[in-house]
Formats: structure tokens, C-alpha cells, sequence
């Protein structure tokens, strides 16, 4: 099985560069993974689409201000605005990093710009004034792909002073700098827990207005923790698929959302995951318990494509993903390739929006 089997031709107009004003309001495309049909719909009309029975899982990450620009220890800081293609060829010094997983209290594993110019040993500085830097860290480790392991200077304020020198971490594809609005925008409403360097996209389209209608259903909701790093959006670098393996990814699971997921599948209800983070979570933890989700904090680098068996997951509602992307491996598996990438085609010939500001798809 080849990458390039997973290869579409998207029109660049048609990556969403906005969220809507109203998250709600996204178009859905629901695709029947039995007969191959799909139809369009619009997302204020999911809570219908969900049985007597089912078990809804959402992933609880919160999206933190992982991106951070700084300069080279001894060199001058000099204002760089992160996306402005005016300003794209780094001035002297500077760098950038993207924070994407927490190591240790004070270690990160982060990617970093200019990456040839970064070795071992060097010292970066963050929000330096005229008398000291917000945050500073030295690099004292490099991964396989370029990755960097950093760790900073201990304070106990370390996330108080990310909020105030961070940027909100949008993907490379929206073509535009952050702003404050991203903050709440780029976040699902039910967000909680600290810690995903790109937000868990399927869930953006939710408002509490649609969960309580989820709920007056009679449908439980229980959360789930996968924090997104690289193991969600890396690009995958071997042209045969198998002998790609993904980058490691922390999640939690809670023994109440354990015990629910358990019982429907026992009784052989439904569990509908909102996202492809929420479906790596649970069948991993179901490879790990032999068929049962577990409880407990672990991490995962699971790579689902089509030959995958599932254990957990019933139905899937996403975003539409990255041609060759693993993302897009993980729908085609759940609901064939071909079915897969004919609605793809579909939603490009009819303009849907894509990524993580796009629309979405629902795999019954």
C-alpha cells in the first residue's frame, strides 16, 4: 500500500482560512460506509443522527499558545510579525518554536525554525526586554526528523507566561497570522485539559446549544484526553505505508468513561467518536486491553490505515484531512478507500470547505 494511494487534488480556495461566526453551521457530508451513498447535510442536524443507545466521546484537550518566537542567546530580539510574507526570512537570531509535547515539567520535544542552525547546547531566550527574558531554554536533544528536545529555565509560572508570549498554533495552511480571536475560536467548547499543540478539529463545530440537544436525546457524553502533537499532523515520509510510524502522543482515559464506553459495548451499542483523535485513543486502549477500553494515562503511536480491525468505534465524525495524510488513512480505514475518496472528491466538486476552519463528514 502506497502514500500516494491517499492522494487527491484539492484547489487551494478551498481551505478554509476562516471559522464561520456560527460553529454550528458547517455543512456535513454523511457517508454510509454500508451502501457507499452520501448526501449533504448540515451539522445542526447531527444530534438526529445519533441512536437510542449511543455513546458519544469527545476529546477534552485544551489547545495552548505553543508557538513561540524568540531569538539566540547573545543576539538582538527584533520584531518579526510569525506570518506576515513580507517578513518570512528570519532576521539574525531569531527563531521559532512549536511546542508539541511535554516531556518532563520543564522538558518539551518542540520543532524549531531555522532547524539546520540549532544544535545541542544553544540557548534561546523568549520575551527578552531590556533587563531579562520571559523564558529561556537550552537544546539538549535532537530527534530523527529534526525534532528538538528543549528544556527551560524553571519558574513557576511557566503556562502564565506562555498565555502572555505565545501564539495561538494555527496549521501552515491557513495563510495568515494568528490573532486574538483564535484563542476561543481555535478551541472546542467543551475544552479542559491543557495541553494539544492543533486542536482536535471535529470538535469545533459543537456548541452547547448542540449538546444539549444531545443530551435531552438520552445520549451519554463522556470525554476522553489526547493531547495533538505531531503524531496527528506529521507528514509521513516513507512512500509505503507500513513502514511509516507516527510520533508518540500522551492520553488519558477516566475510569467513568471507561466503565460507559465498556458497557455499550457489551450491550453492543454504538460509540460515535468526534474525531480521529478520539478514535486513536480508543483503539489503542482497546489493542492494550484485549478488547476493553482501560483506564489510566498512557501514550500512543498508533497508526490506523485500511486493514485495520476495530473494536471500539461505530461511527466517526471529522474534518476532511491533508491528501497522504495519516488522518486520512485512519477514514479510509473505517470506511474503505475508495468510498472514502470518492466523497472527497465529491466534496471538492461541490466546494466544501476543508481542514481544520472547514466542514466536516459523518461515517455512519
Amino acid at each position: 500500500m502506497l502514500v500516494s494511494d491517499f492522494d487527491f487534488h484539492l484547489p487551494e480556495e478551498l481551505i478554509a482560512q476562516e471559522p464561520l461566526a456560527d460553529r454550528a453551521a458547517s455543512r456535513m457530508l454523511v457517508l454510509n460506509r454500508k451502501t457507499g451513498a452520501f448526501r449533504d447535510e448540515q451539522f445542526l442536524k447531527f444530534p438526529e443522527h445519533l441512536r437510542d443507545g449511543d455513546v458519544l466521546v469527545l476529546n477534552n484537550s485544551r489547545v495552548f499558545p505553543a508557538r513561540l518566537f524568540g531569538h539566540r542567546s547573545g543576539e538582538r530580539s527584533q520584531p518579526l510579525s510569525p506570518r506576515n510574507p513580507a517578513t518570512r526570512e528570519f532576521l539574525k537570531g531569531r527563531v521559532e518554536i512549536l511546542l508539541t509535547r511535554q516531556l518532563g515539567n520543564n522538558e518539551w520535544e518542540a520543532l524549531v525554525r531555522p532547524g539546520r542552525k540549532l544544535g545541542i547546547g544553544e540557548k534561546l531566550r523568549f520575551g527578552e526586554d531590556a533587563n531579562s527574558s520571559l523564558l529561556e531554554a537550552e537544546i539538549t536533544g535532537r530527534g530523527e526528523y529534526g525534532e528538538r528536545r528543549l528544556r527551560f529555565q524553571e519558574t513557576s509560572d511557566f503556562f502564565d507566561r506562555l498565555e502572555r508570549l505565545g501564539h495561538v498554533p494555527l496549521p501552515p495552511y491557513i495563510s495568515r497570522e494568528d490573532r486574538s480571536s483564535d484563542r476561543e475560536r481555535y478551541q472546542t467548547v467543551f475544552a479542559r485539559d491543557r495541553g494539544s499543540a492543533a486542536a482536535p478539529t471535529a470538535g469545533l463545530h459543537f456548541t452547547p446549544a448542540i449538546l444539549d440537544r444531545i443530551r435531552s436525546k438520552g445520549i451519554e457524553i463522556v470525554e476522553v484526553t489526547l493531547h495533538v502533537g505531531l503524531g496527528t499532523f506529521q507528514p509521513l515520509r516513507q512512500e509505503a505505508v507500513e513502514k511509516n510510524v507516527l510520533h508518540l502522543e500522551s492520553y488519558e482515559i477516566s475510569e467513568k468513561s471507561a466503565d460507559a464506553i465498556n458497557h455499550a459495548l457489551t450491550d453492543r451499542r454504538r460509540i460515535a467518536g468526534v474525531g480521529t483523535t478520539v478514535v486513536r485513543t480508543l483503539e489503542h486502549s482497546a489493542q492494550m486491553g484485549q478488547g476493553k477500553v482501560i483506564t489510566g494515562k498512557t501514550e500512543t503511536n498508533i497508526f490506523i490505515y485500511p486493514g485495520f480491525q476495530f473494536r471500539v468505534v461505530g461511527a466517526l465524525l471529522t474534518n476532511f484531512h491533508l491528501p497522504r495524510s495519516s488522518l486520512l488513512m485512519l477514514v479510509s480505514a473505517f470506511a474503505g478507500r475508495e468510498q472514502t475518496l470518492r466523497a472527497y472528491q465529491y466534496a471538492v466538486t461541490n466546494r466544501y470547505r476543508f481542514f481544520s476552519y472547514g466542514d466536516c463528514m459523518l461515517v455512519e
